[in-house]
């Protein structure tokens, strides 16, 4: 029996596709990008404010809005498949959570029944051996 984690088992099904949507979404959704981005941005304005031969995006910057109309036409469903895929986990994770429940209702009915056999032998032993004392006297 495999000792996989629901995630293991979930992630080794995953393409590589997939698993590159995850990063890209991972990586757009954290401080470090929107940090990144900003930087870039502002370095980006400055240069196209400042310059004074070469500008390659004067205001009002329409370079960049295309930049990020693209990134956004990208991020979007790239975003969109990584969340269907944290819905696919929830599902399958919920799958092995019921599952591990069934197996462990049935380990505790089973333990239920031994314990309760037991009972029932020890307490048949006992009005026995009371019975032998009753008789004796």
């Amino acid at each position: 029996m495999e000792n996989k984690t629901w995630h293991e088992k979930h992630v080794s099904h995953l393409s590589a596709g997939q698993k590159v949507a995850d990063g890209l979404a991972k990586g757009m959704g954290s401080w470090a990008f929107i940090i990144v981005q900003t930087i870039i941005v502002a370095v980006w304005v400055a240069f196209n404010i400042i310059a004074y031969v070469y500008r390659w995006d004067p205001y009002p910057f329409i370079l960049l809005n295309l930049l990020f109309s693209t990134q956004a036409a990208y991020s979007a469903p790239i975003i969109m498949m990584s969340q269907n895929r944290q819905n696919d986990r929830d599902r399958f994770q919920a799958a092995e959570d019921f599952k591990t429940n069934v197996e462990a209702k049935e380990e505790i009915e089973e333990l239920q029944k031994a314990i309760a056999h037991i009972e029932t032998n020890q307490l048949s032993e006992i009005l026995k051996k009371l019975n032998e004392i009753q008789q004796n006297k």
